[in-house]
């Protein structure tokens, strides 16, 4: 079986080799299936919380905050297309990342989602962030002050699923 790898951009889709792109928004990266849905940790998040600030600051941006409420929101998200083998910024429930992240408290008064599928670990997918025009559009936006990121692993037990919030608060 082919190696799937896809990433995509909040209204761009960039598949490679392998993926099916049936519609821009939505890449079938890996059948569906039961998927591994890990808990994000304390630990992970911050560790990407840093890699994103010293983005940030190279651009004189103010660093974003790990935020525990928005890793919840990307790991349920990111498990939910582990689930679908989908990367898609809808979800099977919801139509984008400002639903998910008012669904676990938080107020966002803007929100930003980076998304990917594939082999990647936690500084592989940062690192395709940081290099792609468009995710580094949201990880650069000015007003981002928090930050969560979740991942998954497909049904194949291969692919990896991962979402990354960026959100500000209201007030």
């Amino acid at each position: 079986m082919k190696t799937r790898l896809s990433l995509a951009v909040a209204a761009l889709a960039l598949a490679l080799p392998g993926a099916v792109l049936s519609n821009p928004l939505r890449v079938q990266a890996a059948a569906p299936g039961a998927a591994s849905c890990p808990a994000t940790s304390r630990g992970e998040n911050e560790a990407a919380a840093r890699v994103t600030s010293q983005q940030r600051a190279a651009a004189n941006l103010p660093p974003v905050r790990a935020n525990a409420r928005l890793a919840q929101a990307a790991a349920k998200h990111a498990c939910d297309m582990a689930r679908r083998g989908v990367m898609a910024h809808q979800g099977s429930r919801t139509q984008g990342p400002a639903q998910r992240v008012k669904g676990v408290g938080y107020r966002p008064i803007v929100t930003a989602e980076n998304i990917a599928a594939g082999p990647f670990d936690l500084g592989q997918v940062l690192t395709v962030w940081s290099r792609s025009s468009g995710h580094a559009q949201n990880i650069m936006l000015p007003p981002v002050a928090d930050f969560g990121i979740g991942r998954a692993i497909g049904s194949d037990g291969k692919t990896v699923f991962w979402a990354a919030v960026y959100a500000a608060p209201k007030g």
